[in-house]
């Protein structure tokens, strides 16, 4: 291993090194002027893709500067209708859940710990647990400023609110592991089917939409990112399977079309396929990169738009 020993450089000598390699600009103080805010390590992701030889980092002919931009202004509002899908449905989750578990068995069932079940990783480690469960809700309890929880705190004497309030102090992930541990398979499975679907794809999907709500949240690239963690693909409804991509199972369209099918159960009005599609277009993006494939405009779930 060798020590890092590269100089600071100017957003001049960034746009001099990205022009001696073959990238073109059409306006040149405007370039230096997005380096200087977005930086020129940030962008390098976005014009990977279009070095024809990674070792010299040299362009292939045609690759401008504009059209790099182009593909990062794209990512920044794919997270933006990402995240906006994944809330929508992530509350919907949540309040379904909730609403099934507390009319089983009552208002604070989250607290008993013979609903749940524990996961173990390698070894026999806990992974999660129930009592790991609610020492982080209460942890997300006492970091709270929010009016409703102080209320709950000073008029009653319980560990935590009732089940449906306690919801809104969990993450999605948290959310994810409350949801796949619950130990009853009838709970788990009426709140799948009331979105179409089988619990073990549910369990997937939101384990997956955690991890890509993540990559959102910190802003990291997404447009053409491989996941580690596949989605399951779903078997039912055939409408969905079918619009599903057995093939490229690590890129972004698997998760779109999860996301577009639960949008229009759910938030149907918004429009959130359109809106897609519109800023792939206005951008002129190429859909293969992030495992579209040709036909898609033609499965149930994209077709019509």
């Amino acid at each position: 291993m060798v020590k890092f020993d590269k100089p600071q450089t100017t957003v001049s000598d960034h746009v001099e090194r990205l022009k001696g390699r073959g990238m073109t600009f059409a306006d040149e103080a405007f370039a230096k002027h997005c380096l200087a805010h977005i930086g020129y390590y940030r962008l390098t992701s976005y014009w990977l893709p279009y070095e024809a030889d990674h070792g010299t980092h040299t362009f292939h002919a045609g690759t401008s500067f504009e059209t790099v931009l182009g593909h990062y202004a794209f990512d920044r509002e794919l997270r933006l209708l990402v995240m906006d899908a994944i809330e929508r449905i992530e509350i919907s989750m949540r309040t379904r859940w909730a609403f099934e578990l507390a009319n089983a068995h009552g208002p604070h069932a989250h607290l008993l710990p013979a609903l749940f079940m524990s996961k173990f990783g390698q070894g026999g480690r806990t992974v999660w647990d129930h009592q790991r469960g609610i020492e982080d809700l209460e942890k997300e309890q006492s970091r709270s400023r929010e009016t409703w929880v102080k209320h709950f705190q000073s008029k009653y004497d319980e560990p935590l609110p009732p089940l449906w309030a306690t919801c809104e102090l969990m993450t999605l992930g948290a959310f994810s592991k409350w949801y796949s541990n619950t130990a009853s398979d009838r709970l788990r499975k009426n709140v799948a089917r009331s979105y179409g679907l089988d619990m073990q794809i549910l369990t997937s999907f939101l384990h997956h939409i955690a991890v890509a709500r993540n990559i959102c949240a910190h802003h990291s690239r997404l447009w053409n990112r491989s996941f580690t963690f596949v989605l399951k693909l779903a078997r039912h409804p055939r409408d969905l399977n079918s619009s599903l991509n057995a093939t490229e199972t690590r890129k972004i369209y698997n998760t779109l079309t999860m996301l577009a099918y639960l949008m229009e159960q759910i938030s149907p009005d918004t429009a959130w396929k359109k809106k897609v599609l519109e800023s792939i277009d206005r951008r002129s993006i190429d859909v293969m990169q992030m495992g579209f494939p040709a036909n898609f405009k033609t499965t149930p779930v994209w077709q019509g738009i």
